[in-house]
């Protein structure tokens, strides 16, 4: 499967990062890793992009790490139906006090907006 994964250094953008190398490990998906901005992070792009290069070559992968400029839910949608991926992964957002999922920007972004199927890691 080819798979397009979405960390822009949220907590859970990180987790989806763990668990999507591992998918990847495990079951050969062709992994890219689009890397983009989020004002909410911690960490900059260029420090989260050697984050994730790090994660994948310690998971023995050949992942694509790429940076990705401009409207960060917009590029991640244009990017899979561009080039052909078969799914979209990305982070789940929060889990509110009522329990239920408080969706970020940019997830709640592709998940109404793409043709291609989304994952969405809890």
């Amino acid at each position: 499967m080819k798979v397009l994964l979405g960390v822009g250094g949220s907590e859970d953008s990180l987790r989806a990062l763990d668990e999507t190398v591992e998918r990847a490990r495990v079951a050969g998906d062709d992994l890219t890793v689009a890397v983009v901005e989020n004002p909410r992070a911690d960490r900059t792009p260029a420090e989260l992009a050697e984050h994730v290069r790090s994660v994948v070559a310690d998971a023995g992968l050949d992942a694509d790490v790429r940076r990705v400029e401009g409207d960060a839910g917009s590029r991640v949608v244009a990017i899979a139906e561009d080039e052909g991926f078969d799914q979209i992964a990305l982070g789940g957002g929060e889990t509110s006090p009522m329990g239920k999922i408080n969706l970020g920007s940019i997830a709640q972004f592709v998940l109404l907006n793409s043709h291609v199927s989304v994952k969405l890691v809890r």
